[in-house]
């Protein structure tokens, strides 16, 4: 093998990590949007059609149901912790960043509540990520939060913490009330930090 050779050997293994990699979050996009409306006992075959692929990809990727969630769990986490500066950037306001934040957190949420039910015999696996959770996504709303205190919208009493457990609580009734709109109550929340 002369160098060149070598050259376009090692040029082409990361091409294909980045496709692996792309591909993987394809299939977690798709098995999150999934879960958002059908919930994490969806079947594999809905995720597989969204994702555009068969089902025994999903499973060379995710032997198990539980490695599925996990890895959408930590997907969202870090999607929501990435999108926080960038909605601060692109929106009108960082009052305005904040609420679309608060909406794609409220997505997770909905992922969220029915891990919980995959992991209870697993309380040290369901620790860890929730230490995860809190790790990335507090100083992400923290910071929205900063932002639009700064920007004189909003009160300054608000801590993150508060305000995710307060949002995560709204979220608990949307499992099982058709009615129950959680999102609406959550954008009322929201408009109800603004200063008069």
């Amino acid at each position: 093998m002369n160098d060149r050779d070598e050259a376009g050997a090692g040029r082409a293994a990361p091409r294909k990590r980045a496709d692996a990699r792309r591909n993987e979050r394809t299939l977690l996009d798709a098995a999150a949007a999934v879960f958002v409306t059908s919930g994490v006992e969806a079947p594999v075959r809905d995720i597989a059609a969204r994702a555009g692929v068969g089902v025994a990809t999903i499973y060379r990727h995710f032997p198990t149901r539980a490695d599925l969630i996990i890895a959408v769990y930590r997907h969202q986490v870090e999607a929501c912790a990435e999108a926080a500066p960038a909605l601060l950037a692109s929106g009108a306001t960082p009052h305005a960043a904040l609420g679309r934040w608060i909406n794609l957190f409220v997505d997770f949420l909905v992922t969220k509540h029915g891990l919980a039910a995959v992991l209870r015999s697993d309380d040290a696996g369901f620790d860890t990520l929730h230490a995860y959770f809190l790790d990335r996504l507090v100083p992400a709303c923290a910071h929205l939060l900063e932002a639009a205190t700064a920007a004189g919208e909003i009160r300054s009493d608000v801590d993150a913490y508060e305000l995710m457990r307060g949002v995560g609580n709204l979220c608990i009734g949307a499992d099982n009330d058709p009615r129950y709109d959680a999102r609406r109550l959550v954008a009322l929340l929201i408009a109800g930090l603004r200063l008069p």
